[in-house]
């Protein structure tokens, strides 16, 4: 069995075109034998929890020309070429992701991680879903069969929290320093949203060196 962790966050363009690419290269024989399990990042660790006015945001930063609905064109191009459409102009707020990573510890506990991380990937870009919101993660998280109460209850306490915590500071120590990021195996890391073929040939390249190193260790003699 190969895991592999997804350093991600919600609101990052590029990890949404990355599940993509990797759910492409899952599909194939290279998924054979394959875990995922997603982790944090944030992207935006000290925006108020209550998020910000993304345009507001954008012309503080930019001027008041900034056009909140305008998507960077490779963006643009790479996430049409994945099947994504994204829609910028439907987004009011920008998080804070914490909550959203909670949410994903409760699925993964519940063996729907990777089927949530669409719903909120799909969610903010394509809906413009406020993520950050426990009303609104409530109503996503009932897409992948979490109950709205239990779901409700968990994100209005600190449960999974030190797990996120955790996995946040562990980020930059495995090399982790942008998102997405996947790591292989607690050894080999795959860094970006590499394209698809690149993804496969990393992914199968790791899954030989593992039966190699495990075969060597049947063959080691007993002492």
């Amino acid at each position: 069995m190969l895991e592999i962790e997804i350093f991600s966050d919600v609101v990052c363009p590029w990890c949404f075109i990355g599940k993509h690419r990797l759910d492409s290269v899952l599909a194939s024989g290279v998924g054979e034998g394959v875990h995922l399990r997603w982790r944090p990042y944030q992207l935006y660790p000290n925006i108020d929890p209550g998020g910000v006015d993304r345009g507001e945001s954008l012309r503080r930063r930019f001027g008041a020309d900034a056009d909140a609905g305008r998507i960077p064109e490779r963006i643009d191009q790479e996430a049409t070429s994945e099947g994504i459409h994204l829609r910028f102009d439907r987004i009011k707020r920008t998080p804070n992701t914490l909550t959203a990573h909670r949410l994903m510890e409760l699925a993964y506990a519940h063996g729907v991680q990777h089927e949530l991380a669409e719903v909120l990937f799909n969610g903010y870009f394509c809906n413009g879903r406020d993520v950050g919101d426990i009303e609104q993660l409530v109503e996503l998280a009932g897409e992948v069969g979490l109950s709205a109460e239990a779901t409700r209850e968990f994100l209005h306490s600190d449960e999974a929290l030190d797990e996120v915590q955790t996995q946040l500071a562990r980020a930059p120590d495995i090399g982790i320093s942008g998102v997405p990021g996947y790591y292989l195996a607690n050894s080999f890391l795959i860094p970006g949203a590499q394209s698809t073929e690149t993804m496969a040939q990393i992914i199968a390249r790791v899954k030989s060196k593992l039966a190699a190193r495990a075969s060597q260790n049947d063959q080691a003699p007993d002492n």
